[in-house]
């Protein structure tokens, strides 16, 4: 008797009512992977590092990285009070590359984490909606991806004019198509998935099925994905300072560092690059941790 009610009740119970999301034990899986990869780890602790002095540098520069002295310029690495010698103008490199880690990693993080905000939107209501939505959304998108990113902010930068929000809003506009496209796909996936049908079948809503079912699914392939735009944006952000729209002098940052001693290319090159060591250091970084974060997310339920 006491069996036949468990079975009634488990009957009466459908499976489709209880929400089906991802179990801690996922999560569980993925940091215990993503600390057993080393290179992930070490990635990690680079761009660790380079925040902390990012944001202590104003208090920790062993020199003003503003003050110039003509007696000083380019001084070669090594040079007594000079660790990392001195730039064009006779500054202080250490400090400059110090306290140009602010603007650098600033303008190549704020574009990927707005883009992944406006893009992560658009694009879940373009793969949930499905139908006209969609394809008028992706069609637009289509349209921006006919340009190479690199083309299309410049050209944006320049429409513009220089300068760190100008230079912001226009590598924000390069990136949200990308993260749509993607925020579409696996919304897409989730969307044609059972559990899905399910809880639309057990009368939950759009908003509901969304909120608990979408979101858990989805935003994670899009954030690894976002992080590895991380790179790609202090790429294009050190290269519209180089060519004079983003960061203006006296600013240290170091795509704007590269334009002002590509001068001193022949006398001192090795001071000349500096800057363009920081952004491969940093670049890569960011591109191994997200493919650390890949891999442990894919940890098997």
């Amino acid at each position: 008797m006491a069996d036949s009610t468990l079975r009634v009740a488990a009957v009466a119970t459908p499976a489709a009512t209880l929400p089906i999301v991802r179990s801690p034990g996922y999560w569980s899986n993925v940091l215990r992977r993503l600390r057993r990869d080393p290179v992930a780890l070490g990635a990690g602790a680079v761009i660790l590092l380079l925040i902390i002095v990012a944001l202590l540098a104003p208090w920790i520069t062993p020199a003003d990285p503003y003050q110039a002295s003509m007696l000083r310029r380019l001084r070669p690495i090594g040079t007594e009070g000079y660790p990392l010698g001195a730039d064009e103008l006779g500054r202080d490199m250490l400090s400059r590359l110090m306290v140009g880690a602010r603007l650098s990693l600033f303008m190549g993080i704020v574009p990927v984490i707005a883009a992944f905000v406006i893009g992560s939107a658009v694009g879940i209501l373009a793969g949930y909606a499905g139908g006209m939505t969609n394809t008028v959304i992706m069609r637009v998108v289509d349209v921006f991806f006919a340009f190479p990113s690199v083309l299309l902010a410049i050209a944006l930068s320049g429409t513009l004019g220089a300068g760190i929000l100008n230079a912001i809003i226009s590598l924000t506009i390069v990136f949200i198509p990308q993260i749509v496209r993607v925020a579409e796909s696996v919304t897409t996936q989730v969307r044609r998935s059972d559990y899905v049908d399910a809880a639309r079948a057990s009368g939950a809503g759009p908003v509901t099925i969304v909120r608990v079912h979408v979101l858990s699914n989805v935003l994670g392939p899009i954030f690894v994905y976002a992080t590895s735009l991380i790179s790609v944006s202090m790429i294009l952000a050190s290269g519209l300072s180089f060519l004079g729209l983003g960061v203006r002098p006296p600013e240290p940052e170091w795509g704007l560092m590269l334009n002002t001693l590509r001068t001193a290319i022949y006398t001192q090159p090795w001071v000349a690059a500096l800057p363009g060591v920081m952004i491969f250091i940093t670049s890569i970084s960011f591109n191994l941790l997200s493919d650390g974060l890949r891999s442990a997310m894919e940890v098997k339920e």
